[in-house]
């Protein structure tokens, strides 16, 4: 593995105030090199102008500059720079999440914008697109219930089968006994440790062959927590009739939720319920339910020190061997 040596730290730092003793010892250089200067009284200096100065005078500072970075290098290697190596296991306990969503007609009142179908497709959207680790799967009901996708972590396939998903493709009514029953059947034989079922409905039960209320005792039975939605307005909402002409027209009419027994549901199977009124709540609504059904994420850190002295300790023995070479050989002084 290459070092990084932008991440080099020191495990003895104190040993760099040696580094001050290079400062006075720069001082006696510069004075010893004044006193140790041979003079020469001439009465022209012009032959030494004509001479000019050899290589040997510019190279007579190297071996004391080469001592000084000896120097530094030693007292690095006391500091003992040491680079740390990390590294990190992940393991993401994700969520089975089965969506249930009504498709009734009346879930094409305008209270919502641009109805509550609509508005209730795309805050689910955005929430499976926060949740990258979990396992969705989306159930449709009206008059009676059916899968529109199983349990999967491809989430782009889920979001392009909640666009698909429009009032009237079944008979009409509100089933939600048979929509839980049909998110439950999804989930009983997940091993996933938390299972939930997101409930979202306009209206009272009129519909299917199971009660809502049984359908939430087999949830309970099989661990799984369901959330309720209630989605319409207070009071009244201009719901779409056929109109004698011909075509739709919207006629305001009396919002009926059963809120008894989506409240009802959450209580036995330990999940909560939530009116929307508008789609701002409704966002809100998915905002809280992200909260409390959160992935558990298990992060186990690793780290190891690795000694890094070696590479400095070789460049000073290597400037140690150059600065005796020169000193013995070019800048050797004749007895």
């Amino acid at each position: 593995m290459t070092t990084n040596w932008n991440d080099i730290t020191f495990d003895q730092p104190g040993y760099f105030y040696l580094l001050l003793l290079l400062l006075p010892a720069f001082i006696w250089y510069v004075m010893y090199r004044k006193k140790s200067h041979a003079t020469l009284q001439v009465s022209t200096t012009g032959i030494l102008a004509i001479t000019g100065k050899s290589y040997k005078h510019y190279l007579r500072h190297l071996p004391p500059v080469l001592r000084a970075l000896i120097f530094v290098l030693l007292v690095t290697v006391l500091a003992r720079p040491q680079s740390l190596d990390s590294w990190e296991n992940t393991s993401v306990e994700g969520i089975d999440i089965i969506i249930t969503t009504d498709i009734s007609g009346s879930m094409l009142a305008k209270d919502f914008d641009p109805d509550r179908l609509e508005a209730s497709k795309e805050v689910a959207k955005e929430f499976i697109k926060n949740r990258p680790n979990d396992r969705i799967g989306l159930v449709v009901f009206s008059g009676e219930s059916f899968t529109q996708c199983p349990l999967t972590t491809d989430h782009s396939v889920l979001i392009n089968l909640f666009g698909d998903i429009k009032s009237g493709m079944i008979k009409d009514g509100t089933a939600i006994g048979m929509g839980l029953a049909s998110a439950v059947n999804r989930l009983k034989e997940s091993d996933a440790k938390s299972k939930v079922i997101i409930l979202l409905t306009d209206g009272v039960n009129n519909s299917g062959s199971i009660a809502p209320l049984t359908a939430a005792e087999i949830a309970e039975k099989f661990n799984i927590r369901v959330y309720t939605i209630g989605v319409g307005s207070q009071g009244t909402a201009p719901f779409p009739v056929q109109s004698p002409y011909g075509g739709i027209q919207y006629v305001d009419q009396e919002v009926e939720i059963d809120e008894e027994i989506l409240q009802q549901i959450a209580e036995m199977t330990k999940g909560e319920y939530f009116r929307a009124t508008d789609n701002e709540s409704l966002v809100e609504v998915y905002k809280k339910i992200d909260q409390l059904e959160k992935s558990k994420i298990d992060v186990t850190e690793f780290s190891k020190k690795k000694e890094e002295f070696l590479p400095f300790a070789i460049l000073a023995v290597f400037l140690l061997l150059i600065e005796i070479l020169f000193r013995n050989t070019i800048l050797r002084t004749v007895p």
